[in-house]
C-alpha cells in the first residue's frame, strides 16, 4: 500500500516481535518511528523498510528507562509533524532471579521500561489521537500477569500493572476514536526467552501449541488492535494458564522454586 501520512511508533523496534510490527505496519503503509536501544540493528532495518516498502522509517536510538524518554519521543512527532496513528508498547526485558539476588539497578530498569515510560507515552499521545481523530494503542503483557512465581515475579508483577491501567485507559477512552488493545502473550519464540530451560523444548512446544511464533504473535496482535478488541490471548492453552495459575498454592510455588532456581539463578 501507499504511504498513507500517518505514523506507527513501535518501541523494542529492531528485533524480535518489535521486528515483526514494524515490517507488518510498513507493508500496510503506515510510516514506521522505530525506538531502539540498538540503534544499528534499528538503521539496518529503517533501510530494509524504505527499499522494501517505500515508507519512511525514522530511528531513534535511545535507552527507553531513561525519566525523560516518553518526552523525547513524543518531542520529536511534534517537531516533525507526524501524526501517530499507533503507539505499540512492545519493548521488554525479562529477569530471572530473587529479587534479593538481582541488582537495584536491573529493577529500576525494568519498572521504567514495562511501567512508567509506556504509560508517559499513552498520556502524551492520547490527546493528541483524539484531535486528530483516531488512534490505536497496543500495549504488550503477558500471562505472567497472573502469576506471582518466584524467579520470574517481577516481569509477571510488571505486565499486571501493564494489564490494569491498559483496562483502565480502554474505559476512559471509551465514546472516543482512540481504542487500548491489550495483548497477552505467553511463551513467544523470541531472543526474550534466550538461555532458559524452555528453550530445550522449544519445538515440541511450537508443534502443541504451548508457543507462537513471532510473526503469528504479532499478527493476531494487530488485527486485535485494528478491530479495537479490549484484549487478546494468542493461544488457547494460555487461556487455561490463566486459570489455573491463580489456584496454585504457595507450596507448589515453593517446589517448583526449588527445582528450578538453579537454572534461573544462572541466567
Amino acid at each position: 500500500m501507499n504511504f498513507n501520512n500517518k505514523y506507527a511508533i513501535v518501541t523494542g523496534a529492531a528485533s524480535g516481535m518489535g521486528r515483526c510490527y514494524v515490517l507488518q505496519l510498513a507493508e500496510m503503509g503506515y510510516g514506521v518511528f522505530l525506538v531502539d536501544i540498538n540503534g544499528e540493528a534499528a538503521s539496518e532495518l529503517s533501510s530494509q523498510i524504505v527499499n522494501d516498502y517505500g515508507v519512511p522509517a525514522p530511528v531513534l536510538t535511545m535507552d527507553l528507562t531513561e525519566a525523560d524518554a516518553a518526552e523525547r519521543i513524543v518531542g520529536q512527532c511534534r517537531e516533525n509533524s507526524w501524526l501517530v496513528e499507533i503507539l505499540i508498547n512492545n519493548a521488554g526485558m525479562l529477569l530471572c532471579s530473587t529479587v534479593e539476588d538481582t541488582a537495584p539497578d536491573k529493577l529500576r530498569r525494568i519498572l521504567a521500561l514495562h511501567c512508567t515510560t509506556p504509560l508517559l507515552l499513552c498520556r502524551h499521545l492520547i490527546p493528541l489521537m483524539k484531535e486528530q481523530g483516531r488512534g490505536y494503542i497496543l500495549n504488550i503483557s503477558s500471562i505472567t500477569a497472573w502469576m506471582d512465581w518466584p524467579y520470574i515475579g517481577m516481569y509477571g508483577s510488571t505486565k499486571r500493572f501493564v494489564k490494569g491501567y491498559s483496562r483502565q485507559l480502554r474505559i476512559e477512552c471509551s465514546g472516543t476514536p482512540v481504542s487500548v488493545t491489550t495483548a497477552i502473550f505467553g511463551a513467544v519464540d523470541t531472543p526474550l526467552l534466550s538461555g532458559l530451560p524452555i528453550l530445550r523444548w522449544r519445538k515440541l512446544l511450537l508443534r502443541l501449541g504451548f508457543m507462537i511464533s513471532p510473526e503469528r504473535a504479532t499478527k493476531l496482535a494487530l488485527r486485535a488492535m485494528f478491530r479495537r478488541k479490549s484484549q487478546l490471548i494468542a493461544c488457547p492453552s494460555d487461556r487455561l494458564t490463566v486459570l489455573l495459575c491463580p489456584l496454585m498454592p504457595d507450596c507448589l510455588l515453593r517446589y517448583m522454586a526449588k527445582k528450578m532456581g538453579a537454572a534461573f539463578s544462572h541466567q
